[in-house]
This record gives C-alpha cells, sequence and structure tokens, in this order.
C-alpha cells in the first residue's frame, strides 16, 4: 500500500473555516443514495449503478444508533468495529463504480475506519483494481467541559459535518471514502460543497443541499418503500412495481435547485406524498432541523412533479448557521436484557397466555423479590403493537398467538435466571403451550452530550494498493469476480423495463374533502410515517387533501395524542386499574408531546418525547424503533368538523 500525502496526519478541529477560492468543477452533480441502513440491499445499488450512467458519486449510508452501539459491543468482544459487510457491498460495486467514474462515499467505517480501510484495498487487489481509498474521521475529543461521568467513557462518537469529506476530496480525490460517524445529510451535501464550488457561508445553498440530503438518506423510503399500503387506493403499489424499486439520487445545480429523482422506467413512486414522509422523517421542529454545517428550517419545503421519475424539491433555507456544539455519543451499560416467547393456539389461548405471564412473574419475585416491574410483556397476534383505535376493545377471538416477555435487569444473573423459569413453562405452565425460545444480552445506550467545535479533532489521510504484476493476474474486466452477475442483473433490468410497471402505481388525483357526518379513520384522508431520535419518536400526519390540514388541527390535540399513545406504555396485556394509575402519573410527568405545521406540505409533524422505553438500544418491545406507531394513529377514528 501507498500513503499519499504527509507520512503523519494533520489534525484539524471542527471549527467553520471559509475554503479558499473554491472552484465550481461541474454546473450539475449527481449523487445517488445505496444504502440507507445497515441492513440494506447491495443489488440494489448495483442496479441504480447501471441504470442512472450520470452519478458521480454513491453514498452508503449505514450507520444509525443501533449499529455504532453493535460495533462498541463487537469491538469489546473482539470482532471488528467496522461495518463487517463492508467487503460483501465492495465486492459487488466496486467493478462497475471504478470503471463508471463514481465515488463511493461511506460510514461505514464506524469506529475503525482503518480497518475499513485495509478491507476495501485487499480487496480491491483480489479483483485487480486499483483504487486510492480516503479516511475522513474523528481521531479525539477534549472532554474538559463535559460532565464527570462522561470524561472518562471510552467510547465516544461524534457527528461530524461534510467539512473533512470537503477536504479529502479537494487534497485527495479518491475512489472510496470511509468515514467514522458523519450526520447523514453531511455525506450527501459534501460533493455537493466540492462539485459545485460552494463555502460555509453560502447558508441558502447549504440548507437545499441538506434537504436533498435528507431525502436521500433512507434509500427507498423516498421512492415507493416503507409507503405501500394495500387498501388504500392512493398507497396501493402493485407487487411487482414494488420489487423493481430503485434507489434514489439527486440532480443538484450550483444554484441550488434540486431534483430528486429515481432510474427511469423503475418500479416503485416518486410524487410529492413520497418526499411529504421523508421530509420529515426523524424530524423534531421542523423549523429547526440541525445538522452539523447548517440550520435549516423545512416549514415552507414544497415538491412539485416533473415527471414520473422526478421531482423539484424547493423552499428549504437556512434558520441559522452552522451551529457552535456537535452532538457526542457515549456507550453506557444498561443492564442485561431478558426474553423469552411462547405460543398458544385454539380455545382460550389468551387466558392461556395470561396465566403463563404471571407464572413467570411469580416465579421471579420468588427469588428477586420487585424485580417484576422490570418486565414488560404483550401478546403477539393480539395487541403487541396496540394498532386498534382507542374507541375499541381489543378483539378477543384470537385463535394463534404468541407470548413475549422482556424484562431488562441489573446483573446477567438475573437475566439468565428469567430465561430459565421461562423455559420452566413447558412442565409447569398452561396447556398446550409450545416452540419456546429464550435469549439473553447485554445492553447498552447511547448517551448523549453536545461538544464544542474545537474540542473535536479529525483526521484525512488516503492510501493506494499496488497490483502485483503476475501471470495470473489478467486485465481488471476479466478477473472481476461478479462480472457474470453484474451480467445477470443487467439482463433482468433489460427485462422489467420491457414490462413497464406504470399500471401499478397509484394516480392521486380529484381528491375531495374528507366527510364530517361520520367518525372515519384517518387512514381514509391521511398517511404518516415514524422516526426515531433516541427515546423520542416523531410522526408525520399528511392529509391527501391539502386544506383538510386545517380541520386535522382541531382534532390532534397534544391531549388527543397522549391518549392515543398511552396504551405503549402498558407493562402486560392485561394492565390492572393500579397499573393504568401509575402509567398515567408516569406520563403527565414525563412524556411531552410538540406539535408543528409544516406550511410548505400542508402537513403536521408531532414529537413524542420519553416514549420509546429508554431508546432502540434497550427497548423491551418487539418494534423497539415505533415504526409502527403511523398505524396505530391512522387506525383512529374522528369526527373532523367542517
Amino acid at each position: 500500500m501507498e500513503e499519499l500525502g504527509v507520512d503523519t496526519p494533520v489534525s484539524y478541529d471542527c471549527e467553520i473555516r471559509l475554503r479558499v477560492n473554491p472552484q465550481r468543477r461541474k454546473e450539475k452533480v449527481y449523487v445517488g443514495c445505496g444504502a440507507g441502513f445497515g441492513g440494506d440491499r447491495p443489488i440494489a445499488a448495483l442496479k441504480l449503478l447501471q441504470r442512472v450512467r450520470e452519478l458521480d458519486y454513491l453514498v452508503l449510508e449505514c450507520l444509525a444508533e443501533r449499529t455504532l452501539a453493535e460495533r462498541y459491543q463487537a469491538m469489546k468482544s473482539g470482532g471488528e468495529g467496522y461495518d463487517p459487510r463492508i467487503s460483501e457491498w465492495m465486492q459487488l460495486l466496486l467493478p462497475l463504480a471504478v470503471e463508471n467514474g463514481v465515488c463511493i462515499i461511506t460510514n461505514m467505517g464506524a469506529n475503525d475506519p482503518f480497518g475499513a480501510r485495509d478491507e476495501v484495498l485487499r480487496l480491491a487487489s483480489g479483483l485487480g483494481i486499483s483504487i486510492t481509498v480516503g479516511l475522513a474521521h474523528q481521531v479525539a475529543v477534549v472532554r474538559s467541559d463535559l460532565e464527570e461521568h462522561l470524561k472518562h467513557v471510552d467510547d465516544v462518537s461524534v457527528y461530524l459535518g461534510a467539512a473533512p469529506i470537503v477536504e479529502c476530496l479537494q487534497n485527495f480525490r479518491p475512489n472510496v471514502i470511509i468515514t467514522s460517524r458523519v450526520a447523514d445529510a453531511s455525506l450527501f451535501l459534501a460533493p455537493m460543497v466540492y462539485e459545485l464550488g460552494w463555502n460555509w457561508d453560502d447558508l441558502h445553498l447549504l440548507a437545499q443541499g441538506s434537504l436533498a440530503g435528507h431525502l436521500l438518506e433512507c434509500g427507498c423510503q423516498l421512492t415507493g418503500g416503507y409507503y405501500m399500503h394495500p387498501g388504500d387506493k392512493y398507497r396501493d403499489i402493485s407487487l411487482q412495481d414494488l420489487l423493481d424499486l430503485s434507489l434514489p439520487f439527486a440532480e443538484v445545480s450550483f444554484d441550488g435547485k434540486v431534483c430528486v429523482a429515481k432510474a427511469e422506467s423503475s418500479g416503485g413512486v416518486l410524487n410529492p406524498c413520497t418526499c411529504a414522509e421523508q421530509l420529515l422523517y426523524e424530524v423534531g421542529n421542523p423549523s429547526s432541523y440541525i445538522t452539523p454545517d447548517v440550520v435549516v428550517d423545512f416549514q415552507d419545503v414544497s415538491f412539485q412533479t416533473l415527471s414520473s421519475s422526478k421531482v423539484l424539491c424547493a423552499g428549504a433555507k437556512p434558520s441559522a448557521a452552522a451551529p457552535n456544539n456537535l452532538l457526542l455519543l457515549a456507550s453506557k451499560d444498561k443492564g442485561w436484557k431478558g426474553w423469552g416467547e411462547i405460543s398458544y393456539g385454539g380455545y382460550q389461548c389468551v387466558k392461556r397466555a395470561k396465566a403463563a405471564d404471571f407464572l413467570v412473574r411469580s416465579w421471579m419475585e420468588e427469588v428477586y423479590p420487585g424485580i417484576s416491574k422490570h418486565i414488560v410483556s404483550y401478546i403477539i397476534g393480539l395487541d403487541s403493537l396496540k394498532a386498534v383505535s382507542i374507541d375499541e376493545d381489543l378483539p378477543r377471538d384470537s385463535q394463534d398467538i404468541r407470548l413475549r416477555m422482556d424484562g431488562l435487569f441489573e446483573n446477567k444473573e438475573q437475566a439468565i435466571h428469567f430465561t430459565k423459569e421461562f423455559i420452566a413453562l413447558y412442565t409447569n405452565g398452561p396447556a398446550g403451550g409450545g416452540g419456546i425460545s429464550t435469549g439473553h444480552k447485554k445492553d447498552i445506550i447511547l448517551e448523549k452530550a453536545l461538544v464544542k467545535r474545537k474540542d473535536v479533532q479529525w483526521h484525512m489521510t488516503a492510501t493506494r494498493n499496488k497490483i502485483m504484476q503476475s501471470d495470473d493476474l489478467a486485465s481488471p474486466k476479466n478477473i472481476i469476480q461478479t462480472s457474470s452477475f453484474h451480467e445477470s442483473v443487467l439482463q433482468s433490468l433489460t427485462m422489467e423495463t420491457t414490462l413497464n410497471h406504470k399500471e401499478g402505481s397509484p394516480q392521486i388525483e380529484l381528491i375531495s374533502p374528507a366527510p364530517h357526518d361520520r367518525k372515519i379513520p384517518l387512514y381514509d384522508f391521511a398517511h404518516s410515517r415514524a422516526g426515531d431520535k433516541g427515546d423520542d419518536i416523531n410522526f408525520s400526519l399528511i392529509p391527501y387533501f391539502p386544506p383538510d390540514i386545517e380541520r386535522l388541527k382541531k382534532i390532534v390535540t397534544q391531549e388527543w395524542v397522549k391518549k392515543v399513545v398511552s396504551s405503549l406504555l402498558n407493562p402486560s396485556s392485561f394492565p390492572t386499574s393500579d397499573d393504568i394509575e401509575q402509567r398515567n402519573k408516569w406520563i403527565s410527568e414525563h412524556v411531552e408531546v410538540e406539535i408543528y405545521e409544516v406550511r410548505g406540505i400542508h402537513s403536521l409533524n408531532i414529537v413524542v418525547r420519553n416514549i420509546l422505553d429508554g431508546g432502540v438500544n434497550c427497548s423491551r418491545r418487539i418494534d423497539r424503533h415505533g415504526k409502527t406507531l403511523s398505524d396505530l394513529i391512522l387506525c383512529q377514528k374522528v369526527l373532523l368538523p367542517l
């Protein structure tokens, strides 16, 4: 390997420094999203590379609070601190990306960017491809101003902005850039700043670029993924269309004009509705969307359909310059999780599950008095997601259910004992229970704090691999191990284009106001998406008929929201009156609801704080992210005023 630049990397802090004489390299730049989370599909990214030859950059956004915590735990156990799937992604994408001149930017470096770099270089050498891999990553945090307990934590990550990536592009122009934790939108903003000659005081341009990045960051959620809903005439996409989703890309001009797009003749759907859902995904106050590069106001963002594959995005503006502090995440032990599941079917299966729940709690109390308060339970197939109107009783005629119990305990011994007591249901519990599964694991959370920009240091480096000349090495095109797979994918794309799936895409036309003479579910006239940040959740409410927002505002109050979400905090499927009283008291003291109107898309964004049982990394719920909350909301029946 050949190190580029200086032998010893220079440390930089995160203070905002204007670029010196930035050059406009392009009139417009094409930035694609190849991955929207760590579990995304590499083959979909390959299809985007094959279908959209204009692409300049492909961003693999694979790092979230959950996956970052997983990398912390893996490193402590002797595993990789970087995303171990990076070799799978690069094996598939590198050959075509290098051939097309597409630079790949990814945060899969996580806690070990150097390890990720070495893996990519090793893989490229095996493929016979000469590449340069750049690193832009956090190296140190001065913690003198942090709270005492955060000064001695080994594992801390800071959300960096776009500047380290821009500098890496400026200095090395690598084929691949690997980062540590970088704000999602900043991964996409960086190539715009570099290619279009923007500077850090071009706040309106940075706001529009950050809007593009935010829309792209979750991949196919913008182009019909996580949108299809049978029975909803506006969202009932055909299965063939859903099978042929295209990852999105953005076409961004030097003057800040932004269009998001999907590959021509692909399936899925890209329209103002899908854009509106993604705009509010994981957003708190839409007038103050904080990134490390600029604080953006989304309130007046609007979307205009240009074609079935392209939407114009306008109206993002800065509400403030880059913040003075950056967000820091520090790992913290949160005890031990223990869980168990058992199935019951047929006559009175719900009552048998209730009996099993009672027994396990009682057995635990015999050994550890008072520990039952650390256990939650729910019945899959009955109420595990609470998706029922508050006006209706839960159905009790289920014939096939599964009891799930989760405990978050102080130590490993308690978690293991819980699994043993749960397994004892086989011979000591109600009749007919089967399919038991149990488990336990150590849980950590990522505690949040703010750190001054000057206290965060980062490095950038670049390394080029060396291809050994040998009779065993043919030309790169001949030795690419995935070439036959590439060809088969390309053939399937040709066939999919020929089939033309457009008949399956729902058309939103001639929409009328929602009725006012009867109670109707929100499903009938609005759509929603929920997203999480730590222990908080947000969900959007987007009417199909925009003027209905004025009527909806009169229904959706803070009190209404608290009433709807209160069941999420029930300790079991059969709460007692004492349970309900304690729940309501806790909600009154801890749960906060914020409701924001988003004028440009005629929608509401609702934020509920302290509702996710501690957040994704330690929650005892089956839906740790709270993503199904959107359906809990939409099934509520309301009587709209005139």
